[in-house]
């Protein structure tokens, strides 16, 4: 398997971010991405995906119904290859109508909580994804960055704090998003869970303080989705998107927050008899099955079953247990007391 280091979620001038396509390109450079993901709301713009120095820019578009009062449902579409906005008003038909076009649907920051204070500063609402009767998505964008920033800005003085140690605001997840992502694989559903920065590149305004609190480099050096393909790509950017696009809908994927250390190198497996198995796949049991996490720095790593919880720890540069308990099982791993690292599951039948 071969690792790319990728964040799928950003934002040009074509809608509201501040940067074209050529700057979040340099800045994913910068950052030391591999793949970096356009997804301008509303608008897909044909003619520049390709490679760009060492870096794969995929063009997407993340797709909603602007007539919806209140505001929500946003849906990420990677690899529709045209416009998919004119599908918006029906959150099911836009699924159906980017799958047709063996496109990769996942819902934006479908847990989202803005406090009020902030609405009526930024005047942005809330953006959860509220209707949960939708089928054949492919996933959920478990972790979104910019969301994660909003819902901790409990007050004025929370954004001032932040301002100037923007690091500190990344804990992971909202409980509720884990838990429907969870409940999605207990009801046979295999959600591929990713995270995204959801990067605009703006300035923020607090009285007399003005500060570009997360530019798009600063971004992709935080929460991004690592992906296992099986095969070298060749920049030939079609051809290498069915790569990913392999591996994204298999989930052979973990989110991590890089800040705290870069995950590169990481991985998780399980084993039994001469079976093996990674994230996103099933493996048959041949008696006891053994679970290893391997990270390439110290920490904290959980090994924790849907439905059931944490069923071993340990510290390290990884972890291992042995279990006869067929079921869902998935790593988190902590670095400083924050989430660094949670996969996607292994199931085991």
């Amino acid at each position: 398997m071969i690792e790319l280091v990728c964040n799928l979620h950003s934002h040009t001038r074509f809608s509201d971010g501040v940067g074209f396509h050529r700057d979040v390109v340099a800045a994913a450079v910068r950052a030391g991405l591999d793949v970096v993901g356009v997804t301008d709301h509303n608008v897909w713009v044909g003619g520049v995906q390709g490679y760009y120095d060492r870096v794969l820019l995929l063009v997407g578009e993340e797709v909603h119904d602007p007539f919806r009062q209140p505001q929500a449902n946003h849906a990420l579409i990677l690899g529709a290859g045209r416009e998919m906005a004119m599908e918006a008003a029906s959150p099911q038909a836009l699924i159906d109508a980017a799958r047709e076009q063996g496109a990769l649907v996942f819902l934006a920051h479908p847990v989202e909580c803005v406090p009020r204070w902030l609405q009526d500063w930024l005047g942005e609402p809330a953006l959860p994804w509220v209707d949960r009767t939708v089928v054949g998505f492919t996933g959920l964008e478990i972790w979104n960055t910019m969301s994660e920033f909003k819902a901790r800005l409990r007050t004025p003085l929370h954004a001032l704090y932040y301002a100037f140690f923007p690091q500190r605001f990344l804990r992971g997840p909202f409980p509720e998003a884990i838990r429907w992502w969870e409940q999605l694989w207990l009801s046979e559903v295999p959600a591929v869970a990713i995270g995204g920065a959801d990067a605009h590149g703006h300035a923020y305004t607090l009285g007399p303080w003005r500060r570009v609190l997360f530019p798009y480099e600063w971004l992709f050096r935080a929460v991004n989705t690592h992906i296992l393909v099986d095969r070298p790509l060749h920049r030939h950017p079609e051809v290498d998107w069915l790569v990913i696009r392999d591996a994204l809908q298999a989930g052979r994927v973990w989110v991590a927050n890089d800040l705290l250390g870069s995950s590169r190198g990481f991985r998780f497996e399980a084993r039994s008899g001469h079976r093996r198995a990674t994230m996103g796949e099933t493996l048959r049991r041949a008696g006891a099955v053994q679970f290893e996490a391997v990270a390439p720095a110290p920490g904290e790593f959980r090994l924790i079953r849907f439905g059931k919880g944490v069923v071993a720890r340990a510290r390290g540069r990884g972890l291992r247990h042995l279990t006869e308990e067929p079921g869902i099982y998935r790593i988190e791993g902590y670095r400083g007391g924050h989430l660094w690292i949670l996969t996607n599951p292994i199931r085991v039948i």
